[in-house]
């Protein structure tokens, strides 16, 4: 599950992150990822936290659809940040859910790893 420090909420956060933020697409999926100006979601011990934010349009499917997909995003996302705790607190992501994503649930897993590696790649944040 994802911690609730982890989850980006504020809309303002969802915009900066996609407008000025690198942009990786593959079939299911696009990931929109920048580095914060700001830090400003503190954790317990004071440090800050990697945030990861979903958006799932009515174009994927219905209510039930949208939620499973949802579901298995955030699942990979925490699985992410637990797997890489070396991540920069400013760290944003918006993960944007396509149609494929519904529709071929099977290739999500590969198509999100495929797309969080290339857009750390991109950012230098994954070690060499």
């Amino acid at each position: 599950m994802l911690p609730a420090e982890a989850r980006m909420r504020n809309s303002q956060e969802f915009r900066s992150t996609v407008r000025r933020g690198l942009r990786v697409g593959c079939p299911s999926l696009v990931i929109h990822a920048d580095l914060a100006d700001d830090a400003s979601s503190p954790r317990a011990g004071g440090q800050t936290s990697a945030r990861v934010g979903f958006v799932v349009s009515k174009q994927v499917g219905n209510a039930v659809t949208r939620n499973r997909v949802k579901r298995r995003l955030r699942h990979l996302a925490a699985g992410r940040l637990r797997s890489d705790p070396d991540l920069p607190g400013s760290l944003r992501v918006v993960v944007r859910a396509l149609p494929a994503a519904a529709q071929q649930p099977g290739r999500l897993v590969h198509d999100f790893d495929a797309a969080w590696r290339k857009s750390l790649d991109r950012l230098e944040l994954r070690a060499r």
